[in-house]
């Protein structure tokens, strides 16, 4: 994991700070600089007993998924018999190593970030503060009185800045990534994004840290968007000519690429114009296609009006399965390949109900669209609205969960096997994905067929596999290996 699939970041500047970091260190750095806190480094995890100090007064981490609970990881640990997810696994030897470096240097530990509120439940006894919600206000404020010695609460919850408040980075970001707009005012009941939190960064802004990154020597961007067509707009509607304008005067600085993690159905069908002008300007084909996460949530109406009454904004949530053909259709005829993401299990969600997800995706299938579809279990977040919700188990999905897997994974496969060449790239890493692809996916329904046969009780038998030593490594290449080679000998 840590030599292939987790490589580290090893360029470092002549100071020895990371040359490349992720988007969200870049901004802490940006914040602290621009309050004044000018002695900042941004620096490796496998770099930290390198630079620590007794000069070293306080360490701030960024968390995604400390513990495993974000619903990709924890569905994926789920279909596996649970345990300890490799994310968990490198949080506590980070957190080892932070320990065992406190306690000989004594400085104070700060952790924040998307995955921040995982650490309500299981906290660490190396963190001092634990920062929830975003930081460009109330961060600075709280490490300035760290470093002065003054008490700082346990938990400290940050202010939501305005947009001109968000001061532009310093360093290039790995991936090239930029962010266009924070927030969605869409308001679903299982996310974390409030409504009133919608923000577009100004364009300047969005140039200035795009020149960072090609001064960095990165030619392809990302824009860090949790919707790229509500860049610019109002009250949920698409501004055009502000997208227009984005990627024309970006890609005029001389970028290579231009891509984006996420994006809305209901805003792709109201605008099918603006969803092809970017292809356009952005000279999106087959090679250079765009795979965003895209929310279907669910297909059922009782669980749509319940938990994200403007998810399908301007449309209502009876025109929802139009809303998803439609808008897919537009996608895929612009190079642009939805992953679509499901939230199932809510508490009062039925057999029915996930029926009607199943409808849903079959009306997907049968139009042959190119797409990916995820059902995942939804988690009740610390800073939702269904934060007292139950943690999904396997006794609690509903039983017809199983079924949805299995016709959303059989058509992945083919998804994936059409796209093995996008997928592959070049060199020895795209000839080890064409492997996985030739062998793994094209051979692994069975897998997801005894899932549905057995309502996940499958799953089980992989519950004893430790891959966290020797022995636990062989099994599960072991298991991999049947996984590849069952379809041929059977």
């Amino acid at each position: 994991m840590d030599k292939f699939f987790t490589p580290p970041i090893k360029e470092v500047d002549k100071e020895g700070k990371a040359l490349y970091a992720p988007y969200s260190l870049r901004k802490i750095e940006a914040s602290l600089v621009t309050n004044g806190i000018t002695d900042v480094a941004v620096i490796q995890p496998e770099r930290l007993e390198k630079v620590v100090s007794d000069k070293t007064k306080v360490i701030g981490v960024s968390v995604h998924d400390p513990l495993g609970l974000d619903p990709v990881t924890f569905k994926l640990s789920l279909l596996f018999g649970g345990g300890k997810s490799w994310l968990e696994q490198f949080f506590e030897e980070l957190g080892d190593v932070i320990s065992r470096l406190k306690k000989r240097y004594n400085f104070k530990v700060i952790a924040g970030g998307p995955g921040a509120w995982e650490l309500t439940k299981s906290r660490p006894d190396w963190l001092d503060v634990l920062f929830l919600g975003e930081a460009e206000i109330r961060l600075p404020e709280v490490v300035k009185s760290l470093l002065k010695g003054e008490p700082v609460p346990p938990i400290v919850k940050g202010k939501d800045p305005k947009a001109e408040q968000i001061p532009p980075i310093l360093g290039p970001t790995r991936w090239g990534e930029v962010q266009v707009t924070r927030g969605c005012p869409r308001g679903c009941s299982f996310c974390s994004i409030t409504p009133e939190t919608f923000r577009s960064v100004p364009l300047e802004t969005i140039k200035r840290e795009v020149e960072v990154n090609l001064k960095g020597g990165i030619k392809n961007i990302d824009f860090i968007t949790d919707d790229i067509l509500l860049y610019g707009s109002s009250k949920l509607r698409v501004n055009h000519d502000a997208l227009v304008k984005l990627f024309t005067e970006v890609k005029r600085m001389g970028v290579d690429g231009i891509f984006w993690p996420h994006i809305s159905a209901p805003a792709v069908r109201e605008s099918p114009k603006t969803v092809q002008a970017i292809a356009e300007v952005a000279e999106y084909d087959f090679d250079r296609s765009v795979m965003p996460v895209v929310g279907l949530e669910s297909g059922s109406l009782k669980i749509l009006e319940k938990y994200m009454p403007a998810k399908a904004f301007p449309w209502t949530p009876r025109e929802w399965g139009e809303v998803i053909i439609d808008a897919t259709s537009i996608m895929n005829d612009n190079y642009v390949y939805p992953c679509y993401t499901m939230t199932i299990g809510y508490k009062e969600e039925t057999d029915d109900d996930v029926q009607d997800s199943i409808d849903l995706v079959q009306k997907i299938i049968d139009h042959d669209f190119t797409a990916w579809i995820f059902p995942l279990p939804v988690i009740p977040i610390f800073t939702t609205r269904i934060k007292d919700n139950p943690f999904p188990v396997l006794d609690r999905l509903p039983s017809r969960y199983w079924d949805l897997l299995y016709v959303s994974w059989t058509y992945n496969m083919k998804t994936t096997r059409k796209l093995a060449p996008r997928l592959a790239g070049k060199g020895l890493t795209g000839k080890l994905v064409k492997f996985m692809i030739d062998r793994v996916f094209s051979s692994i329904e069975w897998f997801f067929r005894d899932l549905k046969e057995s309502k996940g009780r499958k799953t089980l038998e992989f519950s004893t596999v430790n891959v966290n030593n020797t022995l636990g490594t062989i099994r599960a290449i072991v298991e991999l290996s049947k996984l590849s080679f069952k379809k041929e000998s059977s």
